[in-house]
């Protein structure tokens, strides 16, 4: 039905006879001669007809409504003097019709499809088809394309093997609760959609096959943020007999080829390594942005002893005193500055010191209460000099680590810090090998149970863990480590985490049986690709980057579910309703 796309065209083409299959995207009436810009996958194109050259045609386009799909056939010309278009790649030319077909016609759309709308989110959802017309949506999609291209290209170089694995699988312990799937012909029973093919990818090593990969689908029935989805994708890699250097530096050749292929932009490798406690003390986070400075520093020495009792407090309590400066803030308004303490309270902290430095004038709320010692201590600890200001937090240490990040991020927004097309990449190495969960007050996984251990030690408090993640700009991309290849490491572990034997026995038996026909050393990775393409586009939400998303609440808004099934479906399955519940709103 066409020669070529709309967007292809260029002024090298002039005189070719060309058939065109679009949406129309504008439409002007100028003095009887009409101008459409006619749309599809690769761009705009202007096509003219004239009354007088071909009138059946005109009266044809005459009565045509925007995002109607038609047909063309004419001859590609040079655009007069004056009316080139720099804007568009096809803005040299434009088609002039000899013929025209409408293929569709189209009600008029619930919002403009075209960029920069102001239409709500849920609008958007609810008519997502149309949504995905828009340039810049479609651009999202192309460009997540070209990164899996990429990623498929790579491996296969490589030698990996794709292998798909399990949707339909048992339902194990630690992270996110699992989506269940009830059996029928089992009734009583479950399968559960995997919320990573974990298991399965470490039994592939046992197998042999030595290097594996998959993009797969994987599911987590968790509340949701702007940067994740109960269903996502998913980069999974797994190699045997290598150490976590081998695959870092694989890794850093994948990602380096991404951007290469998807941005036309070259990654400087090898990443920095960061240890986790190291990240934490300088960046109060595990997943810090390393584009802008403002590293926090530890105040806790030099307020011992301190007559300021909102430090002391904290302080006699087993907390810290911890901040940074920010440079050129100190003539911040009062009213900007109480902000920041209010923007402090709201991610959890009792309340903000600031110090404003100005020449020899220090300026604070609670100045008064601290001797010139600390204060010249702030001064030197966080590097503030002269118009900087510093932001303190007293409080248990998690708590001010998470405080100053965020305040930390905020700042290097507001402070126009964040250099634009940098691409900082980091290791983060070493993490806990285990955590507290007070809500189900036990020890759990930080990654899950299958992590190796540096070294021997086992201890709750003090393991550590032979994994590694890789971020970016303040995002982590994915994660991985050196996995348990020892039946007796992998027993000792499950045992630490609160499993007898008969319950390890229960949900791992089929892996640690396998491990009893030799298992050689292996480890892997995991990479978020629904993120990993967020950042490639420059968004800060997923959806913007997923064809078909899920809303805050799980809802599909363009096909309603999930929905009620009728009592035949749920007999059937040997189910019954207790009680509906009304849906959860976003």
């Amino acid at each position: 039905m066409r020669t070529h796309r709309c967007g292809e065209l260029r002024a090298g083409q002039v005189g070719e006879k060309v058939a065109l299959c679009g949406w129309v995207a504008h439409q002007r009436d100028h003095g009887g001669v009409l101008f459409v810009d006619l749309r599809d996958r690769e761009g705009v194109v202007q096509v003219v007809i004239h009354p007088e050259e071909q009138p059946d045609a005109h009266a044809t386009a005459s009565r045509l409504r925007n995002e109607s799909v038609i047909r063309v056939e004419g001859e590609v010309r040079a655009r007069p003097d004056g009316t080139v278009n720099p804007d568009l790649p096809t803005g040299d030319v434009e088609v002039a019709v000899a013929g025209i077909e409408i293929l569709s016609e189209a009600d008029t759309p619930p919002f403009p499809i075209e960029d920069r709308i102001q239409a709500s989110e849920d609008l958007r959802l609810r008519y997502r088809y149309l949504d995905l017309r828009r340039p810049e949506m479609a651009s999202a999609l192309r460009l997540r394309h070209k990164a899996f291209a990429a990623i498929h290209r790579f491996f296969d170089d490589l030698g990996f093997v794709e292998v798909e694995t399990p949707m339909l699988t048992r339902s194990t312990p630690e992270g996110a609760r699992d989506f269940l799937v009830p059996s029928r012909l089992q009734p009583g029973s479950f399968y559960a959609l995997p919320q990573s093919p974990q298991l399965f990818k470490q039994l592939l090593m046992v197998s042999g096959l030595d290097r594996y990969y998959q993009i797969v689908r994987c599911f987590r029935d968790e509340d949701l943020r702007a940067d994740r989805q109960p269903e996502f994708t998913q980069l999974d890699v797994e190699m045997s007999f290598v150490e976590e250097g081998d695959v870092q530096a694989l890794i850093e050749e994948m990602l380096a080829e991404v951007w290469r292929e998807a941005l036309d932009v070259e990654v400087k490798t090898p990443f920095p390594r960061l240890p986790y406690a190291e990240a934490m003390q300088r960046f109060g986070s595990d997943k810090p942005d390393l584009r802008y400075g403002m590293e926090l520093a530890d105040l806790s020495q030099a307020f011992d002893g301190t007559e300021f009792r909102a430090f002391g407090g904290a302080l006699d309590e087993g907390g810290v005193v911890k901040g940074f400066a920010a440079p050129g803030a100190a003539s911040w308004s009062r009213k900007d500055l109480d902000g920041l303490v209010v923007e402090a309270q709201g991610r959890g902290a009792g309340g903000l010191v600031w110090i404003a430095f100005t020449g020899d004038e220090v300026r604070s709320p609670v100045g008064k209460y601290m001797s010139e010692e600390e204060i010249a201590a702030v001064r030197e600890a966080t590097g503030a000099g002269d118009g900087d200001l510093a932001l303190l937090v007293a409080d248990a240490e998690p708590r001010a680590n998470t405080v100053l990040d965020g305040l930390r991020r905020l700042m290097a927004e507001r402070l126009d810090l964040v250099p634009k097309g940098e691409w900082a990449f980091t290791w983060i190495t070493e993490p806990p090998l285990f955590e507290r969960s007070e809500e189900e007050e036990r020890w759990v996984s930080v990654h899950h149970p299958f992590t190796s251990p540096v070294g021997d030690d086992l201890s709750p408090e003090t393991a550590k863990a032979r994994a590694y993640d890789v971020v970016l700009n303040g995002w982590e991309l994915g994660g991985g480590s050196i996995r348990i290849h020892r039946p007796d490491v992998q027993r000792k572990v499950l045992e630490a985490l609160g499993f007898s034997a008969e319950e390890a026995e229960a949900r791992f038996g089929f892996l640690l049986e396998a491990f009893r026909y030799g298992v050689p050393p292996h480890g892997g990775i995991a990479f978020g690709l629904d993120r990993l393409s967020m950042v490639l586009a420059g968004r800060d939400n997923i959806r913007e980057v997923i064809a078909f998303p899920k809303t805050q609440s799980g809802a599909d808004l363009l096909t309603g579910a999930p929905a009620e099934v009728d009592e035949i479906q749920l007999r059937d399955l040997g189910l019954q309703l207790k009680q509906k519940q009304p849906p959860k709103k976003d």
